[in-house]
Parts: C-alpha cells; sequence; structure tokens
C-alpha cells in the first residue's frame, strides 16, 4: 500500500492550465468539451495519427488540439488516461514524470479479455497503473460516471441537482489538484480516499455507473465495506495477508 504523501500549507504544484487526454473515445472527447468549455487547453491523443482525428477533436470540442501521445504528455499539466485499460503498457512513461495522470479506465472482461493481473481483487487497477508510472502521481477519477451522463449533468458550483464524480489517491496535492479539476468541469467532488479505495469505483461496485449528487455518492463509498462487492474484496485481501479492506 503506498503511503499519502502528505502536504501542509499551499499547494507546490502549478494550477492546470492545460489539460492532456490520451483516448480519443467517447468520455475522452466529452471530457474534452467540458474542458474547453471551462477555459482550459485541451491538448488529445488518439490511437490513430494526430492529423486523422484533428477535424474531429476539433468538431467535438471546439479549441482543443489533436497531437501525439507523447506531446501531450509533455506540454500538460495534468492528463486524463481515458484509453483501453490493456493499452496502459503503451504509454510514455518518461513524458508522464513528475505529472499528475488521472486514471478513468476500467477493466471490462468480456471486452478485454480474462487477465488476471487487472482482475487481481488484493489490488486495484490504478495502483496497477501506478506501478507502471513510479514517478507519475496517479488520481482516480472520470471512471464510475457513464460518458452519457458526463456529457450531460456538468452544472454550475451550487446549482440545484449538481452531480458527484468521487477522487481517490495516495498524492494529496494531486487528489486536490483533480478535486478543483472535478469541480471547473462541473461535477461535486468527493473523496473516496487512498488509491487503493479505488476498488469502490471499480465494474462491480455501487458507485459505479452512479449518476448521484455528492450526499448519495459519499453513501454508496461508505456502503462499500458491507456489500457484496466489498465483502468479495476484503475475503480476497485476508486470504492473501494483505491490508485491511477498503
Amino acid at each position: 500500500m503506498a503511503a499519502h504523501r502528505e502536504q501542509s500549507g499551499t499547494d507546490d504544484l502549478e494550477p492546470v492550465r492545460t489539460l492532456g487526454i490520451i483516448g480519443a473515445g467517447r468520455v475522452g472527447k466529452v471530457l474534452a468539451r467540458l474542458a474547453r468549455e471551462a477555459g482550459y487547453r485541451v491538448l488529445v491523443a488518439g490511437s490513430a495519427d494526430p492529423a486523422r482525428i484533428a477535424a474531429t477533436v476539433a468538431a467535438v470540442a471546439p479549441g482543443a488540439t489533436a497531437a501525439e501521445a507523447s506531446v501531450v504528455a509533455r506540454e500538460s499539466d495534468a492528463i486524463v488516461l481515458a484509453l483501453p485499460l490493456p493499452r496502459y503498457r503503451e504509454l510514455p512513461v518518461d513524458a508522464l514524470r513528475g505529472k499528475v495522470v488521472i486514471d478513468a479506465m476500467n477493466y471490462w472482461w468480456e471486452v478485454d479479455g480474462l487477465r488476471s493481473d487487472l482482475a487481481d481483487l488484493r489490488t486495484t487497477t490504478s495502483e496497477t497503473v501506478q506501478r507502471f508510472l513510479p514517478q507519475s502521481r496517479i488520481v482516480k477519477a472520470f471512471n464510475h460516471m457513464g460518458y452519457r451522463d458526463l456529457d450531460e449533468e456538468a452544472r454550475p458550483p451550487g446549482a440545484p441537482g449538481r452531480k458527484a464524480i468521487a477522487v481517490a489517491g495516495d498524492d494529496d496535492e494531486a487528489v486536490r489538484a483533480v478535486m478543483r479539476l472535478v469541480d471547473a468541469l462541473g461535477f461535486d467532488p468527493v473523496l473516496a480516499g487512498a488509491l487503493r479505495e479505488g476498488i469502490k469505483l471499480e465494474p462491480g461496485a455501487e458507485a459505479f455507473g452512479a449518476d448521484v449528487d455528492a450526499t448519495e455518492l459519499q453513501a454508496m463509498l461508505d456502503r462499500f465495506a458491507t456489500s457484496q462487492r466489498g465483502l468479495i474484496v476484503a475475503r480476497a485481501r485476508r486470504d492473501a495477508g494483505t491490508d485491511a479492506a477498503p
């Protein structure tokens, strides 16, 4: 279990001005649009040559720029990973060194195939990504709400019925930066805890797919330990002799 990087006083991180998105699928495009509407410079990388997706990116998120993944990583203050999870090993490790990296990916065994490394309940998929990117500041967010709800539910702060996005991470500064980003993009941020608590946001958990306000999302996170999924996770971790279940 990674320890929190405790911070005191003001954050040392520079404000996020340029948001990078690696993955030009549905979630990536929605987040690009929301970020542009919130005033961020947005860079998007897809699996295709940037020239091939430039028109699509510009149409969905006017003002966003298509670029190579390495360029997106180097030039962005924070980077969202919105590509299929098994492709995380294609990420530019060096270019992401020291960056706030937001893991919005999920493991879908029906699509991704049976992967023991991604289905291991003794850890989380975000911790797996963190091990691959040991010098990056991984934060789990934007994975548990469906792309249609992300697209339709953004609201200004304080608006009635504003929905919530949970955030989990071990680096307190990075977590605060991502929570500010969640708020800027139109959702109330809810702290889920350390990166290992991201298991509460993965497929199979009650919060996965949730389109609810902050109070209800917090209640879902609090119920995880006594849920069927939570009990399965706790048993797997207890049998493995790992730390107490989330």
